[in-house]
């Protein structure tokens, strides 16, 4: 009787709660189930609006024609885009067709189309009339198409105009892709397999790249000769290609070995003690320690100072353990033709990389490395053109100190210029020094003998290597013209001695010293009064 009184009790609380737990689910659903617009959630129809029918009917139809308009547009993107890769891929066909034709094209093939053979055959002239393969006789040394220097990071040129550095990166996009494609063709070229070798080949990349140089000559085209890191150490490849106002073509592809290819620095010297002690601190640094592949031949002129410039050679070579070295002892004037001649002609081993240099010189052993690439017996001579150093007592004026030589030694117009007037320091191969006929013997005292042997080579079916160098260079001394020289020579002394003090800014401000100073005090003065 209990049991069912309590039962009638809870019935009405069970109804209550399972309709409670009806309307919930009923609320839920709707919410869950009405439809959603683009930017919203649609509300439910209300008391005052159509029928709940007619009102989801229009909801529908509403977001139909949304999903309807949303599909034709993307079916509009989707053909733009199907279009707009069609046009990229066979953009990207042709630039493969066109760069797989000028690798594939060599220089003595010729296919059987006529339309390629005339475009070969205009191809093969311009790199003939070019030059290629051999060098060209030239009636000065102004006529020389200087080549510039490059490396993965920067570009060295001569031609700087007036908002240019010496040294830059290549931020015109012009030359900018121009030198990245050609290293990308050169690596491309370096992977593709010969036929002919069975062991797994090396792949090379771009960070392989030691450095390039190139030149344009207006009429034919552009070449380019690029070094890079062979399997070993002293080894590299080379690699020219040439542009002949259309796709770049392989001229040759090789393998440079250098380990056993020997330097013979040969330096000139009379007096200047303290100078040649500061060169053979960089000879045994760079040429000794880093390089190893190295000979010094000094030619010394006259007694005085013999004596401590001997004891500095044989300290060294005590120190270091070097014994490539050779003294030479002449009893007459200086002459720096003179002493270079007979340096040359001295040596009795085999063919040797001569580089003529000064005791003013400070050499990198990268720079070595480029000497012995750029000089090939009977085909090419090397011709840098060094970086020269401004007087640094000018130049660090305004500092509290002048930083060590080491720090000094950077590349911008601040610090110094390209000396492309100057032909005094070139490498090239014994004979061919000696079948050019040497220097001049006649031409005494300072300048002259090396513009003279310059335009000897310029004459001669030899390639002439001009470009600027990273690792070469003149170090700023007080220079003295004599009475002695010639009007020439005096003429030439004195411009190269105007050069070397500053930039044309630094010596304004030199100049106009006085008249800054005034301008400065006027100023202060005025600063006061107001």
């Amino acid at each position: 009787m209990m049991l069912r009184r309590g039962f009638i009790l809870f019935l009405p609380r069970l109804v209550g709660l399972l309709v409670v737990t009806c309307c919930s689910m009923s609320i839920v659903y709707m919410l869950a189930c009405t439809p959603k617009g683009d930017i919203q959630q649609l509300a439910l129809p209300r008391v005052h609006s159509p029928t709940v029918k007619d009102g989801y009917e229009a909801i529908l139809q509403e977001q139909e024609e949304q999903h309807r308009n949303y599909i034709i547009s993307l079916t509009k993107q989707i053909a733009q885009l199907k279009a707009e890769l069609q046009g990229r891929t066979e953009q990207l066909k042709s630039m493969q067709n066109q760069y797989r034709d000028s690798l594939d094209i060599q220089l003595g093939h010729s296919k059987p189309e006529k339309a390629q053979a005339n475009l070969l055959a205009f191809l093969r002239s311009q790199v003939d009339k070019a030059e290629v393969h051999s060098g060209v006789k030239l009636s000065t040394e102004y006529a020389a198409v200087p080549f510039e220097s490059f490396t993965l990071h920067k570009v060295y040129q001569l031609e700087t105009g007036l908002t240019r550095h010496p040294e830059e990166k290549p931020v015109r996009k012009d030359k900018r892709d121009e030198l990245i494609e050609v290293i990308e063709l050169a690596v491309g070229s370096l992977n593709k397999p010969d036929g002919i070798s069975k062991a797994k080949p090396r792949v090379y990349t771009a960070s392989d790249f030691v450095e390039g140089i190139y030149r344009t000559e207006k009429n034919k085209g552009t070449l380019y000769d690029l070094t890079f890191k062979g399997d070993a150490k002293h080894q590299f490849k080379k690699i020219v290609l040439f542009r002949p106002f259309g796709p770049v073509m392989k001229v040759r592809n090789e393998n440079v070995n250098m380990a056993d290819t020997l330097i013979n620095v040969i330096v000139p010297l009379a007096k200047r003690a303290s100078k040649f002690r500061q060169f053979m601190h960089n000879f045994r640094e760079m040429g000794i320690q880093q390089d190893g592949r190295i000979h010094l031949t000094v030619v010394y002129f006259g007694k005085e100072q013999m004596n401590e410039v001997k004891s500095i050679l044989e300290n060294t070579s005590k120190s270091a353990n070097f014994k490539n070295f050779t003294f030479i002892q002449l009893n007459e004037e200086f002459s720096r033709g003179k002493g270079l001649d007979v340096g040359a002609r001295f040596w009795k081993g085999n063919n040797v990389v001569l580089f003529f240099c000064d005791v003013d010189i400070y050499f990198t052993a990268e720079f070595l490395n480029s000497c012995r690439l750029n000089a090939q017996p009977g085909k090419k001579v090397f011709y840098p053109v060094l970086f020269s150093q401004y007087n640094p007592s000018i130049i660090y004026g305004h500092h509290d100190s002048i930083p060590s030589l080491e720090q000094q030694l950077t590349i911008k117009k601040e610090t110094g210029f390209w000396r492309d007037f100057g032909f005094g320091m070139t490498c090239q191969y014994r004979s061919d020094f000696i079948n050019i006929g040497g220097f001049d013997l006649d031409i005494k005292g300072w300048g002259g003998e090396d513009v003279h042997l310059y335009r000897k080579y310029l004459h001669s079916n030899l390639m002439v290597i001009r470009t600027p160098v990273r690792g070469l260079f003149h170090l700023w001394h007080e220079k003295r013209c004599l009475d002695e020289l010639t009007p020439e020579q005096y003429k030439m002394c004195m411009q190269s001695k105007a050069m070397n003090e500053a930039s044309h800014g630094q010596l304004g401000m030199l100049v106009f010293k006085q008249e800054i100073e005034t301008h400065l005090h006027r100023q202060k003065l005025s600063n006061k009064k107001t």
